[in-house]
């Protein structure tokens, strides 16, 4: 490509990028928006992106209407036990799976991915009677064990990926030094698998985070639901939302997914140059 036409196209990139950026944020600043607004700024006419007279208001009938803090530490519990037993379990079975190629790992590769196009709807029952038959319906270790479910087939096919990038010949080395199988996996694949283990986890905690079917048929005992699962009392019967105390739900219920992923995803990037210069 010469420099005249590399720099229209370079151009071409950056405002398509641009424009994929404010489309993912719109909705974000536009929650922002609403959640700082008076009533009165709600049922205007003609709404403004910046609140005309910010309140907290909404904040304040938002935890004084449903138990968030209960809620969020539901979802706290469920998502970090769920990440954690999904990688637990994930990171053995990936590593078995393209380290031994053969005709069944290749089965087992391609189930994994063909599973993730099953609708929850056709699970949910099985899901349901099983827990039923475990006397774990109406627990967040019932929960927890449907989340790693879940999340399992997705986090072995990306771990798979991350192994099989991970060189053999290193592996083949640390043999030849007198290295046991275990130390070989401890000292030179595990942390050079810690950037594919973390952005897993990651995975795993946002999606069991964000969840909202399973913890709604699954748990009924208020005390006990999840933060997705509240979100929804601030519809009414009718379909009419509490549009300012939802807002400010929302937008503290997405927090947590933001910030873990702002400290995590430099350490990914991290682990990823570390790596790569070892091996």
């Amino acid at each position: 490509m010469s420099p005249r036409t590399g720099g229209p196209a370079r151009a071409a990139q950056y405002l398509a990028l641009l424009g994929y950026l404010v489309f993912l944020a719109f909705p974000f600043l536009w929650l922002i928006s609403i959640a700082f607004k008076p009533a009165r700024e709600l049922g205007s006419l003609h709404p403004t992106w910046i609140p005309e007279n910010p309140t907290l208001d909404n904040f304040r009938a938002a935890f004084d209407e449903q138990p968030l803090l209960q809620a969020a530490a539901n979802s706290l519990l469920a998502a970090v036990c769920a990440a954690f037993l999904a990688v637990l379990v994930a990171t053995p079975m990936a590593y078995v799976m393209a380290r031994h190629r053969s005709r069944l790992s290749t089965a087992a590769t391609g189930w994994v991915v063909v599973s993730q196009a099953f609708p929850i709807v056709l699970m949910i029952i099985p899901l349901f009677l099983i827990l039923k038959n475990l006397h774990l319906i109406n627990t967040l270790w019932g929960l927890i064990m449907v989340y790693v479910v879940w999340a399992l087939p997705f986090a072995l096919w990306m771990l798979v990926g991350y192994v099989r990038a991970v060189p053999v010949e290193l592996e083949e080395a640390a043999s030849v030094d007198g290295a046991g199988r275990l130390r070989t996996l401890v000292s030179v694949t595990a942390p050079l698998l810690a950037p594919g283990i973390v952005a897993t986890a990651l995975f795993a905690f946002i999606t069991a985070w964000n969840e909202l079917f399973f913890a709604l048929v699954l748990l009924k005992t208020p005390e006990k639901q999840t933060l997705p699962v509240v979100l929804t009392h601030f519809i009414g019967a009718e379909g009419a939302a509490d549009l300012g105390p939802l807002a400010a739900a929302a937008f503290l219920a997405t927090l947590p997914s933001l910030v873990v992923f702002a400290v995590i995803q430099r350490r990914i990037t991290g682990g990823m140059m570390a790596g790569a210069v070892k091996s």
